[in-house]
């Protein structure tokens, strides 16, 4: 027995193995330690706050003695001198950098508060009193850059200090500030000045001699004054500005370029910073948090020598991924062998995607310093990520099986007719509300014209006021043959499937198949000949052959109508009846009486009352079949308006059927496991459709949030973003792969068929939201003939779409313009937004084609 199973198993585990260690050799590659310049593990000096990960000034939670003592023991191996920024906080680290003979800058900070600027600068003065290791002294910090306080209130306490001062006093500013206030250099004994090409949009590659030309640029200004570049650095983690790019490479490069540099040049500087500040997020966002050489845990983020890895967490991250997705690679690849290795790859290659996403996301809070909002905000983000994997691998598996299976098991075809003494007896049911006469008279007449013997018509015209929609049908029908008959109910409930359940009551005591027929298709004579045979079989209970439409050639809306449609019978249908999960639809459907009957009928409190009699049927053990053969064509949808309203209710009648048979579904029934989980996941798609509107309505809030409280929302890091374009880039891509290869259609046919399933986004999203909050629906009957509109009529059936659309293009605009055109974080989040709006542009196409000429 075991060694039965290894065998069958076998195959399946050295697919996983190759699998998993290419891999784990992909993220290897994209992570190889790249060489950079080495230089001396040691710097000139640090800026340093010593809060850690937990504590934060703003919130007076502070480090203890301890802590601070571990600091300095960290940065003392690198340097001998550190910059403060106040006075009134960590009174510790001067005489504990005393002890280990370190020289300090001592700052005071100074701000729009008068009382406490003047407690910083009488504690700064006290400093100097008690303190030797004190040798120079900074009032200020970018005080004139954030508009805290004006110029000469700001000479004001410069002059006042340096009265007190036996040391060196300036204040710190960005170096366009001093080239801007001139006046200020004589005030200061020398130029404290900040680098930071980062928030300028330089380049990591030319930051170095930017800084040193920035650099330049002062002491050409300013000859007669020492220049001490008290902060230079670049981000680890934090926002794309222009061509600046935030990671721990461009860090470690740019901090061991500019060193080397120094080694040339002799500059007095101090590295921004020592230690990552997270409470630096709430006031300078989220690059604030990650200047430093060492993490907030104090692990050193990067080593001055000896080549650095983009990320060094990424063997966790590989090794994870791997193993979660390894047992499910292995059972891909030995339940769905027969679908070949193309198939086989294809589910492995999306699910290992999937999965490596997941993983990537979960570990987002080890590469980042998450605040309790960044958490729900992960939370949210990783429910997301799990829920569209889910739509994307039910893609992935229809995909793969129509792509790449060699042939369909369950194939069959037209059967042989059977001589007019061992027909079986059929009725047909046609039940028409308020339909135009000279359509319905059509598909009577092609029922005429069948070449069958036993069968009888049942017309079930039901709840039509207009005495000129039904009368003529009354009339028509009185000259028809014996076995066709004409029923007109003036009042009567559940919709269609109470019209073909009274038809039921009246179908002839001989028959032995229902067949149902929509109001507007012209069937072919051979429909009942070629198919009816099939019930021969006892298991059989449908027999079902493709909606198909006519008239659609010579309008382009009618076209995308068709070719849409034409997607779900030429692939979907198949990938489903392959495991006799078929999705039964309301015409061109023949049902077994006895099985009908037995289960009641039609069911009445359902607006899709076809689907759920088939999943009824499937409950039974029983067999649907499915013949791809066109025995009747019906028409399009007039127009977009009655195409959206056919599709919201074809989802919410989903989501009753849905609501309704979970417990089987579920639970305990003859449903095998492929049944159970088309009907679970055959909406899955639907789903998608209403989890990206609330995404949608979700980005356009956080874009309002971002631009209206900078500080509190943020852009999301590019790898919260890249999972939802790539799934919307990959849902795009399938669908069109699939209709070249099962449909012989052009590519203008293709796009049409794509813009129209996404014009229908929308509608579709209504429909299951609805679906699931509501109990009961109204059955609307497909308009099948155009009428013209007024103007306010043609916007009408879009409103909502172009509500939201609107919305997205201010959202996208308004980001661009307040974040800048050249941000990287921001054109992705502006992408982001395009591409939400792709089903709403569509939606907007659709109508407009739809009302042409």
């Amino acid at each position: 027995m075991i060694v039965s199973w290894f065998k069958k198993l076998a195959p399946g585990l050295a697919f996983a193995i190759l699998f998993s260690a290419l891999h784990f050799g992909l993220w290897a590659l994209a992570n190889r330690a790249l060489p950079l310049i080495n230089v001396k593990p040691a710097v000139n000096g640090f800026a340093y706050s010593g809060y850690r990960g937990n504590q934060s000034p703003l919130e007076g939670q502070h480090p203890s003695t301890a802590e601070l003592a571990q600091d300095l023991d960290l940065m003392h191996k690198h340097t001998g001198h550190i910059r403060m920024y106040s006075s009134l906080d960590l009174n510790e680290v001067v005489p504990l950098a005393a002890r280990r003979n370190m020289n300090v800058i001592a700052g005071a900070w100074i701000d729009t508060d008068n009382q406490k600027n003047t407690r910083e600068i009488s504690a700064l003065l006290e400093k100097l009193e008690n303190y030797n290791n004190i040798d120079r002294v900074i009032v200020g910090n970018e005080a004139l850059l954030r508009n805290d306080l004006p110029v000469q209130a700001l000479m004001g306490y410069l002059d006042f200090v340096r009265e007190h001062s036996t040391v060196p006093v300036s204040t710190a500013e960005p170096w366009h500030v001093w080239l801007k206030h001139p006046e200020l250099v004589k005030h200061v004994d020398y130029i404290a000045v900040h680098l930071l090409p980062y928030h300028e949009g330089v380049p990591v590659e030319k930051a170095v001699q930017y800084t040193i030309e920035r650099y330049n640029q002062l002491m050409q200004a300013y000859p007669r004054k020492k220049i001490v570049i008290t902060e230079v650095g670049w981000p680890s983690r934090g926002p794309a500005i222009g061509g600046s790019v935030a990671s721990e490479v461009n860090q470690a490069r740019f901090i061991r370029e500019f060193l080397a540099r120094n080694s040339i040049e002799d500059l007095d500087f101090y590295l921004m910073e020592a230690f990552d500040q997270p409470w630096k997020v709430a006031l300078e966002g989220w690059a604030g948090a990650y200047w430093g050489m060492y993490n907030a845990d104090r692990h050193q983020k990067y080593s001055l020598q000896g080549a650095v890895p983009p990320n060094t967490r990424w063997i966790a991250k590989a090794t994870w991924s791997s193993l979660l997705a390894f047992i499910p690679l292995m059972l891909i690849a030995w339940r769905f062998k027969h679908w070949g290795i193309g198939g086989v790859l294809s589910m492995a290659v999306l699910f290992q995607a999937c999965i490596t996403t997941l993983t990537i996301a979960w570990n987002l809070p080890g590469d980042y310093y998450y605040t309790l909002r960044d958490f729900v905000v992960l939370i949210g983000l990783i429910l997301g990520i799990a829920l569209t994997s889910m739509v994307l691998m039910i893609y992935a598996a229809e995909f793969s099986e129509v792509m790449f299976k060699p042939y369909w098991r369950r194939l069959f075809k037209r059967a042989q007719p059977l001589p007019a003494d061992q027909e079986l007896f059929v009725s047909i049911h046609l039940a028409c509300y308020n339909e135009p006469p000279e359509m319905v008279i059509a598909t009577i007449d092609s029922l005429r014209q069948l070449k069958y013997t036993r069968y009888e018509v049942i017309v079930v015209d039901n709840n039509t006021k207009d005495e000129a929609k039904w009368k003529p049908l009354e009339a028509y029908m009185a000259n028809m043959p014996d076995h066709f008959h004409f029923y007109h109910l003036p009042s009567w409930p559940g919709f269609k499937a109470g019209a073909l359940n009274f038809a039921l009551d009246k179908t002839h005591p001989d028959a032995q198949v229902v067949g149902v027929v929509d109001a507007d298709y012209v069937v072919t004579d051979d429909w009942l000949s070629d198919l009816v045979p099939h019930f021969q079989e006892s298991q059989v209970a449908v027999v079902q052959a493709p909606q198909a439409h006519r008239e659609w050639e010579n309008h382009f809306f009618q076209r995308m109508c068709n070719w849409e449609f034409e997607g779900f019978f030429r692939i979907g249908m198949h990938h489903r009846h392959e495991r006799n999960a078929l999705i039964q639809h309301g015409t061109m459907t023949l049902i077994r009486r006895e099985a009908l009957q037995s289960l009641g009928g039609w069911s009445e409190w359902c607006i899709c009352e076809d689907t759920e009699l088939g999943l009824r049927l499937l409950e039974q053990n029983l067999e649907l079949r499915y013949i791809d053969d066109t025995f009747g064509r019906g028409l399009t949808p007039a127009n977009f308006k009655a195409l959206k309203s056919q599709r919201n209710r074809w989802a919410f009648g989903a989501m009753q059927i849905l609501k309704h048979h979970m417990p089987k579904l579920l639970g305990k029934s003859s449903l095998n496991f492929s049944q159970r989980y088309h009907f679970l996941t055959g909406w899955f798609g639907w789903f998608g459709e209403a989890l990206q509107l609330i995404f949608t309505i979700g980005s356009i809030g956080w874009t309002i949030a971002m631009l209206a409280f900078p500080k509190y929302f943020s852009l999301p890091v590019v790898v919260m973003i890249v999972p939802i374009l790539c799934f919307l880039a990959i849902k795009a891509i399938l669908g069109p792969v699939l209709y070249r290869k099962t449909m012989h259609c052009s590519w203008t046919d293709i796009f049409g068929a794509s813009l129209a399933s996404l014009g229908l986004s929308h509608a579709i999203a209504k429909g299951i939201i609805n679906g699931l909050t509501h109990k009961a629906g109204v059955f609307v009957v497909t308009n099948k003939t155009k009428s013209k509109l007024s103007n306010w009529q043609l916007i009408d059936p879009i409103k909502e779409e172009l509500f939201i659309l609107v919305s997205l293009i201010l959202a996208a605009v308004a980001m661009l313009y307040a974040r800048g055109f050249s941000n990287l974080d921001a054109q992705l989040w502006v992408s982001m937004l395009a591409l939400q709006s792709l089903p709403y542009w569509s939606a907007l196409a659709c109508q407009w084609i739809s009302e042409r000429k």
